[in-house]
């Protein structure tokens, strides 16, 4: 009885093992891409990855309710948008053709997601909190955002917490929120990994 006790248990711990490395290679299969395209568009990588994260857990074949498609859940209308304002006119005969094949490529929909993150963000840099802003447009929409962030003119800008707050869609601030309170904990991971800690 012991022996099949003691058998049950390493099983047990061999198959915990097994799925939390097979988790850890799922959610970081990405990770060149990522950075090779945050970095082409001065984003955070983390940030990048967050969002991933919370849109699809990096699953490049999932479309939305909204049509949204890939891992960054790209619309074929910002993918239109991203092929003509780049110039790229191969993309752009693809996109009007069958927008999906090309968001469905993880390169592809990363690049195209964090174009549209960096056009998003040219309007909130140096505000504190500005991720949380950039990502708030990420989900509703700029303009939304921009009404969200609107202050009187003798007001200081709001702090992340202050825009969250006055956020009034729900599914939107839980995933400003969500989304900031996994990056918040990957960026203390990597500099506790920084100083030599685990």
């Amino acid at each position: 009885m012991k022996r099949f006790l003691l058998s049950g248990l390493v099983l047990c711990l061999f198959a915990a093992a097994g799925i939390y490395f097979f988790n850890q290679y799922w959610i970081h299969r990405f990770d060149a891409l990522i950075a090779r395209q945050a970095g082409v568009y001065r984003l955070d990588p983390g940030l990048v990855w967050s969002i991933i994260y919370e849109e699809t857990y990096f699953r490049p074949w999932m479309i939305g309710d909204d049509q949204e498609i890939g891992l960054m859940q790209v619309t074929p209308t910002v993918g239109r948008e991203w092929a003509a304002e780049t110039g790229m006119s191969e993309f752009a005969r693809e996109m009007a053709r069958d927008p999906a094949s090309v968001l469905r490529d993880p390169e592809r929909n990363i690049q195209v997601g964090c174009w549209y993150l960096e056009k998003i963000a040219k309007d909130y840099r140096g505000l504190p909190g500005a991720e949380a802003r950039v990502v708030a447009a990420y989900n509703a929409g700029p303009s939304r955002a921009v009404g969200w962030n609107r202050t009187d003119l003798d007001q200081s800008p709001f702090t992340a917490e202050q825009f969250i707050a006055r956020i009034d869609i729900p599914s939107t601030r839980a995933y400003v929120s969500n989304i900031l309170a996994r990056y918040r904990q990957l960026k203390a991971t990597e500099s506790g990994e920084g100083r030599g800690e685990k």
